[in-house]
């Protein structure tokens, strides 16, 4: 009986935080984001704590306070030259018509709807080929639908103030103690583990340290090659950049990132250029396009991926694959971008307390 009450406890226990941390979901939010900048400007920090000025060490609260404005700094000239090309760029396709687009496309899709009338092939009822892609692209390039969006920035915009407050007052906090986080979840861990747990915490921070400011890496790495190498080819720069942004941040998307990106990179790059000339210019830009994609595609498999999805946490190429498809399958996009950061903890905590268990010795043989 006191054991099954024991089971009750703890399950009760577990639905309580689980209702408390649902509940104080905004303030989770901002504690996971503002442990994520930690561990991305810890080692700033490291390094400013060892510079000397006139034989005096930079306390350690000053280097966190340098940390947290170089983190913002970096963050508001990210947007400061990404939003207003966003906003143009999107301000430029609600104006566009979808009959402008038809009619410049007009002897490419006369020559699909033959073929498909040759081969029988309608998979768009009794309408004609122009005039179904007519209503296709009016409800994709309706104002109504990039009104939405602006609302919807909008609505999240509404509360950047708190959230930027919170976010550096808790990560100034989490760099300026080294180990504030860590003893807040030793508080909750029974003491007979709280050894194996400290272990824990160090290798999940050494490892996703090293994942997130791959990540970063690997991100700017690609927006500067995608931008660069559409510029070379005819792409207006503005336009590149914006492209090379949509490239870059849906390359965080292990494995079907790329060929998602690539996908709205060519329709963005058709969409901007709707006034060439279908099968002299256009034609052969999206071509030119598709070339870069390919080149930029083979060095992130070659340089960036082996670096931040191999090195930085240790695993097979083929293990990451497989747990990023199971996580996709189960929890769809979002699962395959928390994959391998999950991933990672899990394969910890397992090492410290299943190493008994040959599959968890064998996986976790690197960490």
């Amino acid at each position: 009986m006191n054991k099954n009450l024991r089971y009750l406890f703890i399950v009760l226990g577990v639905a309580i935080v689980g209702f408390i941390l649902w509940y104080f979901k905004s303030i989770v939010a901002y504690i996971l984001i503002s442990s994520v900048l930690a561990l991305i400007g810890r080692p700033l920090v490291l390094f400013l704590n060892k510079l000397k000025i006139k034989k005096v060490h930079i306390p350690n609260a000053l280097s966190a306070l340098i940390t947290v404005i170089v983190l913002w700094i970096l963050i508001l000239a990210f947007f400061r030259v990404f939003i207003p090309l966003i906003a143009n760029q999107a301000s430029e396709l609600s104006n566009i018509k979808a009959e402008t687009v038809i009619n410049n496309l007009y002897d490419p899709i006369q020559k699909i709807e033959a073929f498909l009338t040759k081969y029988q092939i309608n998979s768009y009822s009794d309408q004609s080929l122009d005039k179904y892609l007519t209503e296709k692209f009016m409800s994709i390039l309706s104002f109504s639908m990039v009104s939405n969006i602006f609302g919807s920035l909008a609505g999240v915009l509404g509360n950047i103030f708190i959230a930027a407050f919170s976010i550096s007052f808790i990560t100034f906090f989490f760099l300026k103690d080294r180990g504030l986080l860590s003893e807040g979840i030793l508080l909750m861990v029974p003491t007979k583990y709280e050894e194996k747990t400290e272990h824990i915490l160090k290798s999940i921070k050494k490892l996703l340290t090293r994942y997130f400011i791959g990540i970063i890496v690997q991100i700017s790495g690609i927006i500067t090659l995608v931008s660069t190498g559409l510029t070379i080819v005819g792409v207006n720069f503005s336009d590149a950049l914006v492209i090379g942004l949509v490239v870059g941040l849906f390359n965080i998307i292990p494995y079907l990132g790329p060929v998602i990106g690539a996908t709205l990179g060519l329709i963005l790059g058709m969409a901007t250029n709707l006034d060439l000339a279908f099968y002299s210019e256009l034609l052969p830009l999206l071509g030119y396009m598709v070339i870069v994609f390919i080149i930029v595609q083979v060095i992130d498999n070659v340089v960036f991926q082996p670096f931040i999805y191999s090195s930085s946490v240790n695993a097979h190429p083929l293990e990451i694959f497989l747990v990023i498809m199971c996580a996709g399958s189960l929890f769809g996009i979002t699962g395959m971008i928390l994959a391998i950061p999950s991933y990672t903890i899990i394969r910890v905590i397992a090492k410290e307390f299943f190493n008994n268990l040959k599959v968890v010795k064998k996986l976790t043989e690197k960490i």
